[in-house]
């Protein structure tokens, strides 16, 4: 038993070694000048670390992250709550009422959550194209918000059903009504649940490149996914550069998980539990 064990740790601790080697190696990457990189990021013979390469990237002539960082944070933060409010309420009534076609609509919503972004991309452009949403932060806003609505809805959904419904009942007994209830008795409760969407849906909005590069083109409106592949030289690639922009891209969405982590693991049972 103990050998087995002593096995199982070996491999873990194996396995995590190969997963973090990449990180390492960009984390170094970012630290070293270009002529040292020539001879690979483990060569430690000629080692002057320096942070040039995330001053380049926050201020670079053509695709500075500064102001990538502030068109990511206008199109995220808005890209997450809208849903995340709409989404909250329509699966506690998924959950909690029965009404003509119930299933038959989270049917619907459970299949929206199959289908690639890549399927549907023409018809995409064409309707924000129609409503004159081409070039517009409002356009990603309200494409990012219709994306996230579907499995907002189910995760919601599927928390909302781990809820006794006894404190409800209570409430209702009591006088209150279906409002007070949700605000008062069933948001408090399911504060894990929408931390842990919200990480999620904010994550997903700010990584997001796909749906960016359909919709935004001006240079000065262009988010902080699609500065960092500009920051490619033509003849020659700078990975130090390419390396301190990736990482001031997941600084970001980091912080939103750790500030939410305590919500995180709690919420996620929403997917298990039914």
């Amino acid at each position: 038993m103990k050998i087995r064990r002593v096995a199982l740790n070996i491999f873990a601790w194996t396995i995590a070694l190969i997963w973090i080697v990449p990180f390492v190696g960009v984390f170094m990457t970012t630290l070293r000048p270009l002529d040292e990189l020539i001879h690979g990021w483990w060569n430690f013979d000629s080692f002057h670390p320096t942070l040039e390469n995330f001053a380049s990237a926050w201020n670079h002539p053509t695709a500075a992250l500064k102001k990538g960082m502030v068109n990511s944070l206008i199109v995220a933060i808005p890209g997450t709550l809208i849903p995340l409010m709409i989404a909250t309420m329509a699966g506690y009534g998924f959950s909690r009422y029965r009404f003509p076609l119930r299933k038959s609509f989270f049917i619907l919503v459970v299949i929206t959550l199959a289908l690639p972004q890549q399927t549907i991309a023409i018809p995409i452009f064409q309707l924000m194209n129609s409503l004159n949403l081409i070039d517009s932060y409002l356009g990603l806003i309200l494409l990012h918000s219709a994306w996230g609505l579907p499995w907002i809805t189910f995760f919601m959904r599927n928390f909302f059903t781990t809820i006794p419904v006894a404190a409800e009942e209570a409430a209702r007994i009591d006088g209150a009504n279906d409002i007070v209830i949700f605000f008062k008795i069933i948001l408090p409760v399911a504060l894990p649940a929408i931390g842990s969407a919200c990480a999620l849906q904010f994550t997903w909005v700010w990584s997001d490149f796909f749906l960016a590069l359909i919709l935004i083109y001006s240079p000065d409106k262009l988010l902080i996914t699609q500065r960092v592949p500009l920051m490619r030289g033509v003849y020659n690639v700078d990975w130090g550069l390419l390396s301190a922009a990736a990482i001031i891209v997941m600084i970001v969405p980091i912080l939103i998980y750790l500030l939410l982590q305590r919500y995180y693991i709690k919420g996620m049972v929403g997917w298990s539990l039914k």
